[in-house]
This record gives structure tokens, C-alpha cells and sequence, in this order.
């Protein structure tokens, strides 16, 4: 079961730049700088609330953001959904007949295992699934 939007992911050219703008915006600061090797990404979390947005910054030419700047530029990339059962989840989903470009999770940022699913099946919005690493 989804319990909640854990976070909006935008992606943006400069982790730096984009910093001084939600920081200010939310009054609020940086909690959590991360690289994920696997996915050519630097990331950075703020949290207001319960909300929390993920900034999202390619660090290679290949990494789905470098992509999605190219054809979208700067803005939201994705949202996140959180559950305590991912696999659950992904089975629930693939039998009601989403499509998923991951199957199986992985590691991804802020301690989450992660999945996501393909906007084609999802009318055109990128959705993250994640679940606390425990």
C-alpha cells in the first residue's frame, strides 16, 4: 500500500545554484547531500514538514537526468511514493498492468530502496517508489 508522497525529485543543472533558490524559498536548509554512482547523479534533500524535495543534478552525460534536461530542461522530474513493501507493491501494480522500468528494487538515495515506474503507464509522469532501507 502507498502511504504517503515522501518527495518531489527536479532536476536541475547545478546543485549549488539550485540550493540557494529552495533553501531561501522554504526557509529552510539542506539536510542531506548524496552521489548515486549507479544512476550519474548528485542529489540534495530539503524537508518542510513531512514534505520533502529531492534535487536532482547529472553528473554524467549517460544518467536519466542529463537526458531529461536535454529534452525538458530544469523542472519536475518525478514524484516519490513511499511504502513499508515495496515488492508488494510492485506486484500489485504490474497486475493491475503498469508498466515498471525497474522490476526489482534498488538502491537509490536518503537510505530508500527504489523502483519506478514508466510514464507511458502512468499518463506521462515519472513515479518513484521507495521504502525505507531497514
Amino acid at each position: 500500500m502507498l502511504k504517503k508522497i515522501e518527495h518531489l525529485g527536479i532536476a536541475v543543472d547545478s546543485i549549488e545554484e539550485s540550493l540557494k533558490i529552495y533553501e531561501s524559498l522554504l526557509g529552510t536548509s539542506c539536510y542531506k547531500l548524496e552521489s548515486v554512482e549507479s544512476e550519474g547523479v548528485k542529489t540534495a534533500f530539503l524537508q518542510i514538514g513531512e514534505s520533502k524535495i529531492e534535487l536532482l543534478q547529472a553528473t554524467n552525460s549517460d544518467s536519466p537526468i542529463a537526458k531529461f534536461l536535454s529534452k525538458k530542461g530544469k523542472g519536475i522530474h518525478h514524484i516519490a511514493f513511499e511504502t513499508d513493501h515495496i515488492e508488494d507493491e510492485i506486484e500489485r501494480l504490474l497486475a493491475e498492468g503498469f508498466e515498471l522500468i525497474h522490476q526489482t528494487p534498488k538502491d537509490g538515495a536518503d537510505n530508500k530502496r527504489i523502483a519506478f515506474l514508466h510514464p507511458k503507464s502512468t499518463d506521462g509522469i515519472l513515479v518513484e517508489l521507495c521504502q525505507e532501507k531497514k
